[in-house]
């Protein structure tokens, strides 16, 4: 166990922090040449674009690894392509109402930007569904690849646009994964692509039926979840700035960018091999146990040494006015936390079949959340809302790890009873 996880976690590792080494480097940069107000705009389009993405795999993706046969999972990569086009073909018909969009969101900088959204969902899509393909089949360093090749991408077209384009941020975010994933695709097409490309209709209603509560509560759950994770930038731009969202937006992107990659790399090399543990009834415990031990250990006074220093890094770092991201990163730091405790070991609630469990929690981060966030609009603080954001998480999120040990502590009994 542990030399196929150190040897795959290592692949996808590597190439995180090659990709986070490039984006850190090029941040000081993009915030000398962009304004907060452009960093704003770019997150209410990543904001729209991530709902979409949602509703246009409907989760099947989480789907993919779980059948035993391959034939199942090629059906199940085909089910999610067949919604990502109906989602990508909406939101292209669309595209003639992009001035009446932007206005009543109150971005008018999203009117010239809107059409590279269809674009972005079917890209964005698309890679969703061969990540997990790669996953199963444990092609890491294709997943690898695809990574350093997105942001690197990203950073050249985002500093190569600023001089000529307002919309470079975006226009960047949208080139980058067309590119990674067309090279992908290209290097890939052999091994992994050709499987794919035989439809089995049959098959693809059979594993529509049996993984169907992936749409009926995984895909409530991840959107409430993405909703949720960007309710300040939905509630809070009509009450303050667009600059306060911009500092937000770069406070969210230097704390959670490096966090979520690690975890993701993580999550998809724990997920493909607790499945096949779980499959041959094999103690799962034990592991998780020294990972989450390890993980405190690790983080802990990492996250305390921060909280002292984070307001002046990051006005070195990204330049005068800046300093506002480290403050709200400061507040986010115990929510942060918790999420890195949570994040490796999400997947359970689908190995188990408790995706119906897992979306009250979700709820229930929700409705903590917008609480926090209405608390901070009552008394018209920007820093007040993000604080009460982030204390709801924690809440929640401690919440839901206890109840991701007791699914561990069940399994564990089951198989002593056996």
């Amino acid at each position: 166990m542990k030399s196929g996880i150190v040897k795959n976690t290592s692949k996808l590792l590597a190439a995180n922090i090659i990709a986070q080494a490039v984006g850190f480097a090029v941040y000081p940069i993009l915030t000398r040449l962009y304004s907060p107000d452009d960093f704003g705009a770019l997150n209410i389009f990543l904001t729209i674009g991530g709902i979409a993405t949602l509703f246009a795999t409907a989760e099947y993706q989480n789907s993919i690894m779980l059948p035993k046969n391959e034939k199942s999972g090629v059906a199940c990569f085909h089910i999610g392509f067949i919604i990502t086009l109906i989602v990508t073909l909406i939101f292209a018909l669309s595209i003639p109402f992009a001035n009446q969009i932007s206005h009543l969101l109150d971005v008018p900088q999203l009117s010239t930007s809107y059409w590279m959204l269809p674009i972005y969902i079917l890209v964005i899509s698309l890679w969703t569904l061969l990540n997990y393909w790669h996953t199963r089949n444990e092609r890491f360093t294709s997943v690898s690849a695809y990574q350093i090749t997105q942001c690197i991408t990203g950073a050249g077209v985002k500093w190569g646009l600023a001089r000529f384009a307002s919309n470079g941020l975006i226009i960047g975010s949208v080139v980058a994964p067309l590119v990674a994933l067309a090279s992908n695709i290209a290097t890939t097409f052999r091994t992994a692509i050709k499987p794919l490309l035989t439809f089995d209709k049959e098959e693809c209603r059979r594993m529509a039926r049996e993984y169907v509560n992936f749409p009926k509560f995984s895909l409530p759950r991840s959107i409430v979840n993405y909703i949720s994770s960007n309710l300040p930038i939905l509630m809070l731009t009509p009450f303050f700035s667009l600059t306060e969202i911009g500092y937000y937006g770069m406070a969210l992107t230097l704390a959670f960018t490096p966090i979520t990659l690690i975890i993701k790399s993580v999550f998809q090399v724990f997920f493909q091999d607790t499945t096949q543990r779980v499959q041959r009834g094999e103690s799962i415990c034990e592991f998780f146990k020294k990972l989450q031990i390890r993980t405190v250990l690790i983080v802990l006074p990492l996250f305390v040494t921060l909280y002292f220093i984070l307001p002046q890094l990051t006005k070195w770092l990204l330049g005068e006015g800046w300093e506002n991201s480290g403050i709200y990163i400061q507040a986010m730091l115990p929510w942060i936390l918790m999420t890195t405790l949570v994040g490796p070991i999400c997947y359970l609630s689908d190995i188990f079949k408790k995706q119906k469990v897992g979306f009250l929690f979700e709820m229930l981060t929700f409705v903590l959340r917008i609480a926090g966030l209405a608390l901070g609009i009552w008394s018209g603080n920007f820093l007040t809302a993000i604080i009460g954001y982030s204390a709801g998480g924690f809440v929640a999120i401690f919440a839901q790890l206890i109840w991701y040990w007791s699914l561990i502590g069940k399994y564990e009994k089951q198989l002593k009873t056996k």
